[in-house]
C-alpha cells in the first residue's frame, strides 16, 4: 500500500513514517523543503535514532519526495492512487494544503476511484481532521463534496511523541523518544479495513485528547514556566529541582481528578500513564529548552486549552485546582524577548490593569476566577521583584 503524508520534518519522518513503513507502506512525502526532499528522492530511505542510552536505529525504506510548491501536479496524482492520506505539518499550515488534497480527490472522482481513503491530521490540535475537512470542502463543488460525503474520511487523531531540539549534518538523519502513541477515531473512518499496527483505533477520540492535553501538554508546560521562575534553562535540569517535580505531580494529581470524574478512566492505569509522562520529561536524551517549551503564553492561556479549561472544569465539579492555578500565576510572569506572544503579554500587563488582561487572554467571566489568578499573579511578581 501507499500513503502521501504532508510534513518531511522531524514528527513526519520520526513518528507517522516510522509506522507507516512499519506497516508495510510506501511513502510520499510531501514538503516545501528542497534539502530534505531531494534527499529523499536520492536515496529513498533514512534512519531514526531512539533518544534512549541503546541509541537504536530504525530504518525506513520505500520513501519518496515531492516537492509540493514545484510540482503539486506531482501530489494530485499520487492522492489520485493513494491508500492513505496523513498530515504532520502544524495546524496553522493545514489550510495551505487543502486545495491540493481538494485536487486529489476530484481527481479520484474523474478517474472513477471509488475505493475509500482515510484522512488523518496527526497535529497538535483538537479535532484536527475535521478542520480540515471543513478547509478542503471550501475547494469542493457541490458534486465533489458530495463524492467526498461518500467516499473519503477525515478522522481526528490525537498523537504523541516527543522530539527533542537537534541537528544533524545528515538532512533526513531525526532523533525520537522511544515512546509514541497515534489514537484514531474509528467511528469517523471511510477505509475501516486499514488499521495500522501500534495506532489504537477507539469509538470516541475525547477522552484520549483530554488525557493527553490535561496530562503531556500540561504537564510540559508546568515544568518549563515552573523551571523558568526558578532560574532554569532546560527541561532537563529544571525537573531535577524537587519543587518543579512536585508542582508537576501536583498538577497531574489536579488534572487526573478531572479526568477520572469526567471520563471514568481507571485510576490505576491513568496513574501509570502520568508516571510515564513524567519519566519521559525525565529522560536526558530528550532535554529541551525552557524558552521553547514555554513559548507562546497567550495561546497556552486560552479559554479551551491546556490551564483553563481544567481549571473551569474542576472549577465546576467542586474539586481542588490550586495547583494549576499557581501554575497560571507564573505563566503571566514569563519574559523572554525571543518569543512574540511573551512580549505581547507582558506589554498588555504594563498597560492596562491586570484583570483586564486576564479577561482578555482568558475568556474566563467567572469574576471570582479572574481575581484569583490576578491575586496569584502579584504573589508571584512581589518574589521576583523582591
Amino acid at each position: 500500500m501507499r500513503a502521501v503524508h504532508f510534513g518531511a520534518g522531524n514528527i513526519g519522518r520520526g513518528f507517522i513514517g516510522e509506522t507507516l513503513a512499519a506497516n508495510d507502506f510506501s511513502i510520499d512525502f510531501v514538503d516545501v523543503n528542497e534539502t530534505i526532499i531531494d534527499a529523499l528522492n536520492q536515496r529513498h530511505e533514512y534512519d531514526i535514532e531512539l533518544a534512549a542510552p541503546d541509541h537504536k536505529k530504525i530504518h525506513v525504506a520505500n520513501v519518496d519526495g515531492i516537492n509540493n510548491k514545484n510540482n503539486p501536479e506531482k501530489v494530485v496524482a499520487a492522492i489520485e492512487k493513494t491508500d492513505m492520506v496523513t498530515t504532520a505539518i502544524g495546524p496553522k499550515i493545514l489550510p495551505f494544503i487543502a486545495e491540493l488534497i481538494a485536487d486529489g480527490i476530484k481527481a479520484r472522482q474523474q478517474q472513477g476511484n471509488q475505493t475509500t481513503l482515510d484522512v488523518i491530521a496527526c497535529e497538535n490540535m483538537i479535532g484536527g481532521s475535521q478542520f480540515l475537512k471543513g478547509e478542503v470542502y471550501k475547494h469542493l463543488d457541490a458534486t465533489g463534496q458530495q463524492f467526498a460525503d461518500q467516499y473519503i474520511g477525515f478522522p481526528n487523531a490525537a498523537v504523541d511523541r516527543i522530539v527533542p531540539i537537534q541537528h544533524h549534518e545528515d538532512p533526513l538523519a531525526v532523533s525520537v523518544e522511544p515512546f509514541k502513541e497515534w489514537v484514531v477515531d474509528q467511528s469517523q473512518m471511510k477505509h475501516p479495513e486499514i488499521k495500522l499496527d501500534t495506532v489504537v483505533y477507539v469509538p470516541d477520540l475525547e477522552p484520549y485528547i483530554e488525557r493527553k492535553l490535561f496530562s503531556v501538554n500540561s504537564g510540559h508546560a508546568t515544568v518549563a514556566y515552573t523551571g523558568e521562575y526558578l532560574g532554569y534553562k532546560t527541561i532537563g535540569d529544571a525537573i531535577k529541582d524537587d519543587k518543579v517535580l512536585a508542582q508537576l505531580k501536583q498538577v497531574l494529581n489536579e488534572t487526573g481528578s478531572l479526568l477520572i470524574a469526567k471520563w471514568d478512566f481507571d485510576k490505576a492505569d491513568l496513574k501509570a500513564y502520568q508516571d510515564k509522562i513524567i519519566s519521559r520529561f525525565q529522560n536526558p536524551y530528550i532535554s529541551d529548552d525552557i524558552l521553547r517549551v514555554g513559548r507562546t503564553p497567550i495561546r497556552k492561556l486560552g479559554y479551551d486549552e491546556r490551564f483553563i479549561r481544567p481549571i473551569r472544569e474542576l472549577k465546576d465539579r467542586g474539586l481542588d485546582y490550586s495547583t494549576l492555578l499557581d501554575t497560571v500565576g507564573m505563566i503571566l510572569t514569563f519574559d523572554e524577548v525571543q518569543d512574540a506572544e511573551s512580549v505581547e503579554l507582558q506589554k498588555m500587563l504594563k498597560d492596562a490593569d491586570v484583570a483586564t488582561v486576564v479577561k482578555k487572554v482568558t475568556g474566563l467571566h467567572d469574576q471570582a476566577l479572574i481575581d484569583d489568578i490576578v491575586n496569584t499573579y502579584e504573589a508571584k511578581m512581589s518574589r521576583v521583584n523582591a
